[in-house]
């Protein structure tokens, strides 16, 4: 099996896979980094949502072989302290029921903020579409981005 250095939390590391492995089973398995969770396998449901070089990606169809020369941010890199502001607003807003999709949700909606600093009911729903909550804990979702966006701008 190849040997990859991996940019990941701004730290490099060294892992053994197969070219094809997915990130996700890299994270996890090879690296311990579990907050970036396994919830579909096909790239629809966002819990396994990582940034590649600060974009939003599903990390169950990236391919190991493909990340060179990339930064790879997951949910233990967004903050060390867990004091980044959508992190903050989830807390606020009590989001959370089950919790198995937030580390996802959360990534999503620091990329969208990033991006848009003031955005609109539909603008964070057409943003946070592709993330499923098994709970339906959507509006609460919803709230806590509008929460975040306050914090962030």
């Amino acid at each position: 099996m190849p040997n990859y250095t991996l940019h990941i939390n701004g730290k490099e590391r060294s892992v053994t896979a197969d070219a094809d492995t997915p990130l996700l089973w890299v994270l996890r398995d090879e690296l311990n980094l579990v907050g970036t969770k396994f919830g579909c396998g096909i790239a629809q449901c966002g819990a396994c949502t990582v940034y590649i070089d600060g974009v939003a990606t599903r990390s169950c169809q990236m391919e190991v072989s493909f990340l060179d020369d990339v930064k790879i941010t997951t949910i233990e890199g967004l903050s060390e302290d867990g004091k980044h502001p959508v992190q903050e607003a989830w807390k606020e807003i009590d989001v959370p029921q089950c919790g198995y999709c937030q580390a996802g949700q959360i990534m999503t909606a620091t990329a969208f903020l990033n991006e848009n600093k003031n955005p609109s009911e539909d603008e964070i729903r057409a943003a946070m579409h592709g993330n499923i909550c098994r709970c339906a804990s959507y509006n609460r979702i919803e709230k806590a981005v509008k929460v975040a966006a306050k914090k962030m701008s």
